[in-house]
Parts: structure tokens; C-alpha cells; sequence
């Protein structure tokens, strides 16, 4: 299950932390051998430099989002020669996860990334590494002190619903009387009320279109067939279905077939392989998915090994890191499919 975050940054994407050139300013009196020179101290890149030793803090592979969160991060750590990464098991127990960052603090890491089971709760955790002297980077779940972190990087909830909603609202635009449903998460998660909220303002640019029913699941195969069963039995005629989760779109889908509707289009959400795939194969209801990209682990590794660096990131002017980065809440289709394939979790 994605995770819940209300912080708003910047957009930026993994591929540009490690690409890229860094334009900085001249003299007049500067060679470019020296402007090259400058530029390569100050901007983290793919060549091997200062060796670093990353302490991870990940969550509980019991969701195929977050597996691919501690996939990412260890995929990325092992392509820098500079990089040594100290992973932790993963736990949803927050004294346990608690007592695994103290860990990695006494081992006196260069760099921290966690993605805490609850942001208030290891707040303190964080406060301690920070002063200790080991920068944090707070992956999703957000700590609930900005002093906790030296940089935030996350999904967009509130995105991923306005990215739904418009592209739901451009397919449904010339019909008349449209009607739409929407299969949510937990109801009692921030983050589902943020995706219901930006699925709501994005239908608000489509008077034609009409949100008829909304039943919430909990992120499973098995509620979300359930579920869906239940609004297909309530809902006889509809036009589009947006499903907040990939992983119980699997159960939704199995009650799509099971009850012999095709009379409507479904865009899901956070990027599963099963999702991609069958976009890809065009043969059932499914048409989209909006991404929640675990992509952003492996960003966070690059911003961690930047940071133990003491460099700023290419594409970007400041010698530093950013404070904030929102990963953009891209609408996968048919006709992009294949660009993000390598990306879907399982």
C-alpha cells in the first residue's frame, strides 16, 4: 500500500539525480578545464568518489509496493562502487523499527534513509540521528518534525487522484451524462482521503461527468473483489471505475469478469507489473494506471549518497540537495506502457 505523506515539493525523478550536467556560472577569468573541474566536485555523478555507508530502514515487504520500495533501494546501492549499504529487516513494529535506526546510529553510518511504519513515532529516532551528525533522508511516511530530516522524497496522494480524475475526465468529456465510480483504500488513511480529494477536484473540470457511488476497500485482492462485487450489484450502468490500488484492482478486476461487465473503462493505481501488463494486452476493462513509483527508493539512495558526498545533484544549480522532492503521479496507458514496464512491482 503506498504510503501517506501532505508534503509538496518539488518534481523530480530518479534518472536525473545520477545524469545529467550541472550549469554553473564563470568568470571570465575561469578555463573550462576549471569550470569542468568545479562542476564534478560539487554535483554527485555515476563515477565512483567518497565512500559512503548508507543505513536503510524499510517497512515490511507485506504489500508489492512496499517489496519494491526495498528492491529499489538495494538494486540502486549496488550500482555504486562507492556505496556500502546497511539494510535492516523490515518491520511494521515501530519499537522494533525504532530500535533498528539506534542501530545503525551506533554504527555510526554516513547517511540514514527511512521509511518509517509510523512518521510521528520514529520521529524522535530521526531527531537523535540528526544530531548525532548522520543527515536523514524520510522516504514517504514523513516524520513529524522537519528538524528529524535533511531531505523528504515521496509520492503524491493528492496526484495520483487529480491524475485520475483528469484522465478520466478527458476520455468522458463529449458524453452526456457521464457517471463514474470509485473503488477507494482504508478510509481511516490519510492518504486515501487525499486520492478521493484529487479525484474529486479534477472532476469538477468536467460538468458532464457525475461520481455516483464509492465503496472502500483495504488494499487486498480479497476486499477488493469483495467490494466490487458490492458496487457492481448497487451500480447496473456506469462509465469509468477508478481504483485507488493495484494490488486489490486484482480482486476488482475477478469481480469485473465474474459479473460479464465490459461497459466500462478502469484506471487503476501505484504502478503493479499485473496492472502494466495487462494494459499492455488491452483485453479487459483495465485501460490505465496512475503511478505511486517505488522508483523513489532508489531516488533516496541517490540523494543519501549525494548527501554523504557533501555534493548537490545534477540538472540542478544549488550545491546542495534539495529539501523536498515530490515524485510526479504519471498516468500510464497503452500508448506509454512500454517506457515504464521495467518499473511495475510485483
Amino acid at each position: 500500500m503506498p504510503s501517506h505523506t501532505s508534503r509538496r515539493g518539488l518534481l523530480f525523478g530518479a534518472a536525473a539525480l545520477s545524469t545529467g550536467a550541472l550549469i554553473t556560472g564563470c568568470t571570465s577569468n575561469e578555463s573550462k578545464d576549471d569550470e569542468s573541474e568545479d562542476s564534478s566536485q560539487q554535483v554527485a555523478d555515476d563515477k565512483p568518489g567518497k565512500k559512503v555507508t548508507i543505513g536503510f530502514a524499510g517497512p515490511q515487504a507485506d504489500h508489492g509496493w512496499l517489496n519494491a520500495i526495498n528492491d529499489n533501494a538495494k538494486k540502486r546501492a549496488e550500482k555504486y562502487a562507492d556505496v556500502t549499504l546497511e539494510a535492516t529487516e523490515g518491520s511494521n513494529d515501530t519499537a522494533a523499527q525504532i530500535g533498528q535506526v539506534e542501530t545503525l546510529i551506533n554504527k555510526k553510518v554516513d547517511v540514514l534513509v527511512v521509511l518509517p511504519a509510523d512518521g510521528k513515532a520514529l520521529t524522535q529516532v530521526g531527531l537523535k540521528a540528526m544530531k548525532a551528525g548522520i543527515p536523514v533522508v524520510n522516504l514517504d511516511r514523513v516524520f513529524a518534525s522537519p528538524q528529524a530530516y535533511r531531505c523528504w522524497i515521496g509520492g503524491d496522494n493528492y496526484g495520483m487522484g487529480l491524475s485520475a480524475g483528469h484522465y478520466i475526465g478527458e476520455k468522458l468529456k463529449d458524453k452526456k451524462n457521464a457517471r463514474v465510480v470509485e473503488l477507494a483504500g482504508l478510509d481511516n488513511l490519510e492518504l486515501t482521503k487525499q486520492r478521493s480529494k484529487g479525484f474529486d477536484d479534477a472532476l469538477k473540470n468536467y460538468p458532464n461527468i457525475k461520481k455516483v457511488a464509492r465503496q472502500a476497500a483495504d488494499f487486498t485482492v480479497e476486499s477488493g473483489q469483495s467490494k466490487m462485487s458490492q458496487l457492481l450489484q448497487a451500480q447496473k450502468n456506469f462509465d469509468a471505475l477508478w481504483n485507488h490500488d493495484d494490488d486489490q484492482g486484482v480482486g476488482a478486476l475477478r469481480a469485473i469478469k465474474q459479473a460479464g461487465r465490459d461497459d466500462f473503462l478502469m484506471v487503476g493505481g501505484a504502478g503493479a507489473l499485473s496492472a502494466m501488463q495487462a494494459i499492455e494486452a488491452d483485453n479487459s476493462v483495465l485501460k490505465a494506471t496512475v503511478l505511486y513509483p517505488p522508483t523513489m527508493a532508489a531516488s533516496a539512495i541517490d540523494l543519501a549518497r549525494a548527501l554523504g558526498q557533501g555534493k548537490g545533484v545534477s540538472g540542478m544549480a544549488e550545491f546542495e540537495i534539495p529539501s523536498f522532492v515530490t515524485c510526479y503521479s504519471a498516468v500510464v496507458d497503452k500508448e506509454n506502457v512500454g517506457q515504464y514496464m521495467s518499473t511495475g512491482f510485483k
